[in-house]
């Protein structure tokens, strides 16, 4: 039996490449171009920290890749109540897992990809952790997930995992199943990745479009 944790914070974590030029976004370099996805990527960073701090469940750490102290960081640092910390070392799994173990406590862990996630899904996320759930999941449309929360670290569901591949999802469901865990899975949500997912960014977040064409 899992016992509720009505008055836990949640802290929120999110894992954001630095705008730069050729690094970031760099599936949508070949239709958009370099400054292009990299200024896309800006403003999805400044989206993402926005949404979890208005959703006001707990502290927000900003975990940056490759340099730390690129300006948008470092301006969002000085304008906003978040933390900076740089990604250790290692592969996706092994950065998540950082930032997981470093709340020291509940943990939603978020990209930047997903300008479809709101404060209200990291409510009802943390939530659910709240009322029993060890981990949940936002999926993603294309078979990976927007949002993973837990309630402590659980390295099984980080090593050896298939990223950046359509199987990331359901290799994660299977490990929370064998581990026992109790999953509180809520509706996917779409997000940015390649070329054809920026018709419904600027059809269903039109503040976004200006980003797309530079």
């Amino acid at each position: 039996m899992v016992t509720p944790l009505p008055d836990a914070k949640t802290a929120v974590a999110i894992l954001a490449t630095a705008p730069i030029p050729g690094v970031a976004k760099t599936q949508l370099i070949p239709s958009i171009g370099e400054q292009a996805a990299a200024f896309l990527q800006e403003r999805l960073t400044d989206r993402a920290v926005t949404t979890a701090l208005s959703a006001e469940v707990g502290r927000v750490t900003l975990w940056g890749t490759p340099d730390t102290s690129h300006d948008t960081f470092l301006s969002m640092v000085a304008r906003k109540p978040l933390t900076l910390r740089p990604q250790p070392a290692g592969d996706l799994g092994a950065r998540m897992l950082a930032a997981a173990t470093a709340a020291q406590g509940p943990v939603l862990l978020i990209g930047t990809a997903c300008p479809a996630l709101t404060p209200r899904h990291l409510r009802s996320t943390a939530k659910a952790l709240q009322d029993g759930a060890e981990v949940v999941l936002i999926p993603a449309e294309d078979g990976g997930y927007v949002l993973i929360g837990l309630r402590r670290p659980e390295p099984s569901l980080f090593a050896q995992i298939p990223w950046g591949t359509p199987k990331v999802l359901a290799e994660t469901r299977a490990r929370v199943i064998a581990s026992r865990l109790v999953l509180n899975e809520f509706p996917p949500l779409w997000d940015v990745e390649t070329a054809d997912d920026l018709p419904r960014m600027l059809r269903e977040i039109p503040e976004l479009a200006l980003t797309a064409t530079g």
